[in-house]
């Protein structure tokens, strides 16, 4: 297994950065605007890297989080797009600390090898949004089997995945005291042998300003066997926690790798390109929001890292998440407006990168949880103010 040490991590960059390599910008370009980086993912698949967070008895990498949030940090420094690559492995935290020994034995080893992949993550619905405990989405159990009946959107890259955990309310909520129970996860087998979708389930693409293979999903009388909950019925919020740290966490990572790409692709231009007789960078108004915004993501790395070892030593890590990705998502943005800024009209060129990362990297102050959120959350956990929502 990797540890943080900085030897380690560098060797995880350096074997992600060569297949990053084959896949330059020219790639990601040509998947514009919303065609799925199928020979990436199978090469990242093939090469173990997607099963890095499943143990190695089930034929993955036994990784930490913080291991595999390197991943994506490269990915993303490389000016590749990680979202399809990110659901695979914050969706283990879940599977992997709640699912049946039977499920890990079934399901994991073809996850691992790439024979089935897990990239749909069904919890927001279009009624709820971030109000997670207000989802509608029921599943009712009949004999050995659960039926689902409801809706669920941005479930991206749901038409690529052949599992699905999904989140869904097995008692109607007036009947429970607390609104956090009564909801349970589900691991759902979504195709038939064939590749055809099961009956009852509808995936309809949605059409976004970045590509993220963006869906929402319906459940119309979908017939699951019992035996795909996950964890204790009326359980489910508590469970699928794991998993929502671990995708900030993740999301963090994949900030701070943008971060990384805009400031250095920006230093680069500011030392090369000359206006009145002198390298634009020897100017402060250049100079200063690119500093400002390295110190920016420096900062954010470290609130990863605190998360990461907390989640990896099984310690409450809600709080440190949160905050890592409000700070990563805040820093991104800061230093992808400075290199479009540097840049001046180049910046607008999708040949220079920018903007396709600058779209890419915006979605992360509203997904995969609000900023304004966050600090609701903070502002009552950490401060003890009211609550404000």
């Amino acid at each position: 297994m990797f540890d943080r040490s900085a030897e380690e991590h560098d060797a995880i960059r350096t074997e992600v950065r060569r297949i990053c390599d084959k896949y330059g910008n020219e790639y990601w370009r040509g998947l514009e605007p919303n065609r799925y980086p199928e020979e990436f993912v199978s090469e990242l698949t093939t090469q173990g890297w997607l099963g890095v967070l499943i143990p190695e008895e089930f034929g993955g990498g036994g990784l930490s989080l913080g291991g595999a949030s390197v991943i994506l940090e490269e990915i993303s420094a490389s000016g590749g797009n990680p979202s399809a690559c990110h659901a695979q492995m914050y969706v283990m935290g879940t599977v992997l600390r709640h699912g049946s020994e039977e499920q890990k034995q079934k399901y994991l080893p073809q996850v691992a090898d790439g024979r089935k992949r897990l990239q749909a993550f069904g919890v927001t619905e279009p009624q709820a949004g971030s109000n997670t405990t207000a989802i509608r989405t029921k599943a009712e159990r009949d004999g050995d089997i659960y039926r689902v009946n409801g809706q669920k959107i941005w479930t991206s890259r749901a038409e690529y995945s052949d599992l699905m955990v999904l989140l869904a309310r097995t008692t109607p909520a007036e009947e429970v005291e607390n609104r956090l129970d009564g909801l349970s996860v589900f691991l759902i087998e979504m195709r038939k042998d064939d590749g055809s979708l099961i009956d009852g389930l509808t995936i309809n693409p949605i059409e976004t300003m970045m590509n993220h293979n963006s869906t929402e999903v319906f459940f119309d009388d979908v017939e699951i066997p019992a035996d795909s909950l996950v964890g204790v019925e009326g359980q489910g919020f508590r469970q699928i926690l794991d998993g929502m740290n671990a995708e900030r966490i993740l999301i963090a990572a994949e900030c701070i790798g943008d971060g990384r790409f805009f400031l250095e692709r920006a230093s680069e231009y500011a030392r090369e390109r000359e206006v009145f007789g002198r390298p634009i960078g020897q100017n402060q108004g250049v100079q200063f929001p690119l500093a400002k915004a390295h110190i920016q993501v420096e900062a954010a790395d470290l609130m990863r890292w605190k998360a990461a070892d907390l989640f990896d030593s099984g310690a409450s890590c809600g709080v440190e998440a949160n905050m890592a990705k409000l700070l990563a998502s805040e820093a991104s943005w800061a230093a992808g407006n400075a290199a479009l800024d540097t840049h001046g009209g180049f910046g607008f060129a999708a040949e220079y990168d920018i903007e396709r990362k600058l779209r890419e990297t915006r979605l992360y102050q509203v997904a995969p949880i609000n900023n304004n959120l966050i600090l609701a959350f903070v502002g009552q956990k950490c401060l003890g103010l009211p609550k404000s929502y």
